[in-house]
Order: C-alpha cells, then sequence, then structure tokens
C-alpha cells in the first residue's frame, strides 16, 4: 500500500494482522505531533495501528525503490522472447530476509497457540 493511499484506508476502518512482537519508538516531537493529529483525525484506529501502517507503507515503498542490479544469469524470457536477467541488487536479499523473518515468527506463533 501507497503511503498516499493511507488516508482513505483509515476512513475504510480495515484493520491487519498485527505481529505479537512489540517496539518501543522514540518519535521526534513534529513526529509526534503529527501522529497525534492523525489520531485525532482518525479516531476508530489507536496511534500505535496508524504507526504500523505508516511503517509498513513506508517499508513497501523502500522496497520498490531498490535498484535492479542486473546479473549474468538468464532466469526466463519475456513475451517476446527476450531474456529477463536475475536481479543481483538488494531487492532480492531483502525479500529472502522478510520471508525469512516471517516465517520464523509465524512458527513461534504457531509454537505459542499449542
Amino acid at each position: 500500500m501507497k503511503i498516499r493511499d493511507l488516508a482513505q484506508y483509515w476512513e475504510q476502518n480495515a484493520k491487519g494482522r498485527l505481529s505479537p512482537t512489540g517496539h518501543v519508538l522514540h518519535l521526534d516531537v513534529e513526529s509526534a505531533a503529527r501522529l497525534a493529529a492523525l489520531a485525532e483525525m482518525y479516531p476508530k484506529r489507536r496511534p500505535e495501528e496508524l504507526l504500523g501502517e505508516l511503517l509498513g507503507a513506508a517499508l513497501e515503498e523502500l522496497e520498490a525503490s531498490f535498484p535492479y542490479i542486473r546479473g549474468q544469469q538468464v532466469i526466463a524470457t519475456d513475451e517476446e522472447g527476450d531474456p529477463l536477467y536475475e536481479d543481483i541488487g538488494p531487492t532480492p536479499r531483502f525479500l529472502a530476509l522478510s520471508r525469512r523473518y516471517l516465517h520464523d515468527m509465524s512458527s513461534r506463533k504457531d509454537e505459542s497457540t499449542h
């Protein structure tokens, strides 16, 4: 989700799945004031939910901003038969690490519910 889409999302009051891991976050005064303004504008959402959704959107945009760095290995061909090369930039590593941590967190959650 793009950051610019968050306000509309908040208006619809949909809620996502939350991680059991808590984080302590110290904001600068200006960011804290902006968060307080958002919390007043969207009273159905707790400040923690707003922060989580803002962070999630920022991480998606960060992932999209990583540069594609063409590797040597052809991994597929496009519709016209042209080769598509592997990405050796930061994106594949970020995605692999994200999947690993998601798997680890999901496994811990499953273990704690049994």
